[in-house]
């Protein structure tokens, strides 16, 4: 098998810093062309108004999507106190404008509350579902309907200085999966009595991927070889490493327990040729298969 090939096979990540105004589909959608893959998918939607890191996942990869969009992540917002929204950041239409009168220990104060783990209602310009509709299809033709609220984690939120008048305050946000940070900046806004929403959204972490790492979709559309810039899936897990052979091999290849003398716990599983197989759960005898990165054997 050519190398091309081989890399093609295997798939793989990417962790690129998507631009304003591309949905995350956009960005699959050209990737898809730029890499000839039938399989593209990412870990964790940005809206169009925001940037930053978006996982992208070739081929045989996408089966490690699920593991990148419940991990943590991290924001850098701007909020813009005063200003109420139906969309909860900028690029909605503005409800209700406030003077804005808040002092750097009120505003501290406020930003506690939401420390930790909180309950946080779904904005109505969202994709979740209800009744098989998805909310934003309904807010588009001015509805609203009642939204239940969900457990989220923020496990750290940091106002990044203090801003000159007029200019939009900067927030650090590390969170769980399934914040909304605009809805964040709403809440805030509503707290301190002033309404508040989102200006700026830029992703600077999902998970191990840091946006020091990410790549412009510039880069990736003009690259000679763009493959260069996709990482192996096993990037994506933190767990040891170990290797199999033989009997171990035959059974794993077929989806089945295999025996391995390691401490009880998660491990990434290797064959001899250093191609990531599996990620395995080990109970100090034997593995079993959690997620399997290769074609099951017949």
């Amino acid at each position: 098998m050519a190398v091309d090939e081989r890399r093609a096979a295997l798939g793989g990540v990417l962790v690129v810093d998507k631009p304003a105004d591309w949905t995350s589909m956009d960005v699959c959608a050209k990737l898809r062309g730029v890499f000839h893959q039938k399989r593209v998918g990412h870990g964790g939607t940005l809206d169009p108004m925001a940037t930053g890191v978006l996982p992208v996942f070739l081929g045989r990869a996408t089966r490690a999507v699920e593991f990148v969009t419940d991990g943590e992540k991290e924001y850098i917002a701007s909020l813009r106190l005063g200003v109420t929204t139906d969309t909860q950041d900028t690029t909605g239409t503005v409800l209700e404008e406030r003077p804005v009168e808040v002092t750097g220990e009120r505003l501290c104060k406020v930003l506690e509350q939401f420390a930790g783990d909180i309950m946080q209602v779904p904005p109505m310009y969202s994709a979740i579902k209800i009744d098989g509709k998805k909310l934003y299809e309904l807010a588009r033709k001015g509805k609203e309907v009642e939204r239940k609220p969900r457990p989220v984690t923020i496990h750290a939120l940091e106002l990044l200085g203090w801003p000159d008048a007029g200019e939009d305050f900067k927030l650090r946000v590390v969170c769980s999966k399934g914040t909304y940070v605009r809805t964040l900046c709403h809440d805030i806004g509503q707290a301190l009595g002033c309404g508040g929403c989102m200006a700026e959204l830029r992703r600077t972490r999902v998970g191990a991927f840091p946006i020091g790492e990410a790549v412009t979709m510039e880069t990736l559309v003009n690259a000679a070889d763009p493959w260069q810039y996709v990482r192996p899936v096993e990037d994506c897990f933190p767990q040891p490493s170990v290797t199999i052979s033989g009997t171990a091999l035959k059974r794993a290849r077929n989806g089945n327990p295999f025996p391995l003398a390691k401490p009880a716990g998660e491990v990434k599983v290797f064959d001899e040729n250093g191609d990531f197989l599996l990620l395995g759960r080990c109970d100090g005898k034997e593995c079993r298969v959690v997620k399997s990165f290769y074609e099951v054997e017949a």
